[in-house]
């Protein structure tokens, strides 16, 4: 066989080879895109995103759209060749497997600890919206999980109202470690509560609960390396009573970065005239009770997302501004928001036409 016909017959069976092992050869590696927008101030799936009754509500135009991202799911196996097209597209990004599901969690284990978040969020972006409206709301201290097999387990239970731990009272979810790390493993702590189902017929009726428990619980030594912590095995959370009734209408969407849009959303309702001027307005962002706005995971592809459905205005978090603002869709403006008010004032500039004064995102 003649050397240069030898060389490409050598040739064509390496670069089968590689093409072979590029398909068959499953990386560490799990894609993310751009996922549906939904505005907030509008209908999905044939109802209202928003719901509010037991208060004035006003009709709001615009779009202050909270934005979502695709993955991949836990169990998909990527191949080289996937990875090195979701490189070089534009629309998608490749990114560690571990970055969307650490510590090996299952899809089932992610889905409901989004799920979690999302509810979570919700409640957040409730308060922010009504405080920043100088509405009244009250809150308190929970039980928000209690760990399989650890000493709290059958001794407290979710939605307990935990008032105060070894007598001193709980005024927030940290207070409770704290206190209970004050202890050696082996010692007692007491945790005064009020029942969850006795918080939740007070609820109802409209009354302050009255019936309270104490519970002695031994702690443990905990898990951690190094120097061992006391615990009981619960996480603490805050709940609500709200002045009146706010649903949040949206399956199929997990995690925590609609917060800001959610709670912007309510602010729309329930005031009048419009936020956004009418302007296309969309953003991200998760939110806490106090209005303050933290970053989110693929922000990028949330950015793709909202200009192909039209925004001209994206809320950016502060601390996801320089990745946003590497590489930003034509004709779409990154404004930065640290907190609720940063974004109201954000609004106020839109409708008023002052755009030369938002906060854009610069590169870092």
């Amino acid at each position: 066989m003649p050397r240069r016909t030898a060389t490409m017959l050598a040739s064509t069976l390496m670069l089968i080879a590689l093409l072979c092992a590029g398909v068959f050869i499953p990386v560490p590696y799990s894609e993310m895109s751009p996922g549906p927008t939904v505005n907030t101030l509008g209908d999905h799936d044939g109802e209202p995103v928003l719901q509010i009754s037991g208060h004035k509500t006003y009709e709001a135009s615009g779009h202050l759209n909270m934005t979502t991202v695709r993955v991949t799911s836990a169990e998909y196996k990527m191949n080289l060749v996937e990875a090195v097209y979701g490189w070089l597209a534009h629309d998608n990004s490749v990114v560690p497997h571990d970055t969307i599901y650490p510590d090996g969690k299952t899809e089932e284990e992610a889905t409901q600890e989004n799920a979690e978040e999302f509810s979570q969020s919700q409640e957040s972006a409730k308060v922010a919206a009504l405080k920043a409206l100088d509405v009244p709301v009250k809150s308190w201290v929970v039980v928000s999980t209690v760990v399989k097999d650890s000493p709290a387990q059958g001794r407290l239970h979710a939605g307990d109202v935990i008032k105060a731990v070894d007598g001193t009272t709980v005024k927030k979810p940290s207070d409770v470690a704290d206190l209970v790390t004050k202890h050696k493993p082996g010692e007692d702590v007491v945790f005064t509560i009020v029942p969850a189902d006795e918080q939740a017929d007070a609820e109802k009726e409209r009354r302050t609960p009255t019936e309270t428990e104490k519970v002695t619980i031994t702690t443990r030594a905990s898990d951690d390396q190094g120097e061992k912590r006391a615990i009981v095995g619960i996480s603490a959370g805050t709940d609500h009573t709200f002045p009146f009734s706010i649903d949040i209408k949206l399956a199929d969407v997990g995690g925590p970065s609609a917060g800001l849009m959610f709670a912007l959303g309510i602010y729309d309702k329930l005031t009048p005239g419009d936020l956004t001027g009418g302007s296309f307005v969309a953003g991200t962002g998760t939110i806490d009770d106090s209005g303050k706005v933290g970053p989110i995971g693929g922000i990028s592809m949330k950015t793709i997302g909202a200009r192909g459905k039209g925004a001209q205005y994206f809320l950016t978090p502060a601390d996801n501004c320089a990745t946003a603002a590497a590489d930003v869709p034509d004709g779409l403006t990154l404004v930065k928001v640290d907190t609720i008010d940063d974004a109201l004032g954000a609004l106020r500039d839109i409708r008023s036409g002052k755009t030369s004064d938002l906060p854009e995102c610069a590169k870092g």
